[in-house]
């Protein structure tokens, strides 16, 4: 009899094993997706501007990456740049990553914004997050931190162009779970087509 127990202790913990890894795994692979649409009418205060534009990334945990692509278009004057912010809907908040610029003012390896219409890729790292937000919890290399604000919902893409210092066109990021997010068939982001 107690060998019968043995092996169902064992069997239980097994599965108990078999069912961490399986919930970390879907954990690590839910919400890995984001985007957001960019207008006028999402900024703070709201604008009336024809400027649009749309956000997408996707991030890869195994390499503390987030790939992203931005495009605007009509908007009223030359873009200045563009970034991620903490902040939920109607609430600014500050910069934790730049997305790109003009103004010789973001990290390393940002790229320059182009002239709309336009698409702007990237890739933001760990050292690329900013101190923009630091008063808000956030601060500069906290990687890990900014993916949990854009899981929550709690991020937003922001343009910013000559007439509008302050943003012309803004997106609340999406924590949701996206596909195809960067125009790639797969799951991964990585256009390979393996999940």
């Amino acid at each position: 009899m107690s060998g019968l127990r043995v092996k169902l202790a064992i069997c239980v913990a097994l599965l108990g094993v078999v069912v961490t890894a399986t919930a970390a795994l879907a954990g690590d692979h839910a919400k890995k997706r984001f985007r957001a649409t960019l207008t006028s009418y999402e900024e703070v205060p709201t604008l009336s501007t024809p400027g649009v534009g749309t956000f997408r990334a996707a991030v890869s945990r195994s390499t503390d990456e987030i790939r992203y692509r931005l495009s605007y278009e009509s908007l009223e004057s030359p873009v200045q740049q563009a970034h991620i912010h903490l902040g939920r809907p109607a609430i600014n908040g500050g910069i934790t990553a730049f997305l790109c610029t003009n103004l010789g003012n973001g990290p390393a390896g940002t790229p320059a914004c182009p002239p709309a219409p336009a698409t702007v890729t990237g890739t933001i790292t760990p050292a690329q997050v900013t101190g923009g937000a630091a008063d808000q919890g956030l601060a500069a290399g906290e990687f890990d931190e900014l993916v949990r604000a854009m899981r929550a919902g709690a991020t937003y893409a922001n343009v910013h162009s000559a007439t509008r210092p302050g943003g012309e066109i803004r997106g609340q990021i999406d924590g949701k779970r996206h596909h195809r997010a960067l125009g790639d068939d797969d799951d991964d982001g990585d256009g390979d087509g393996d999940d």
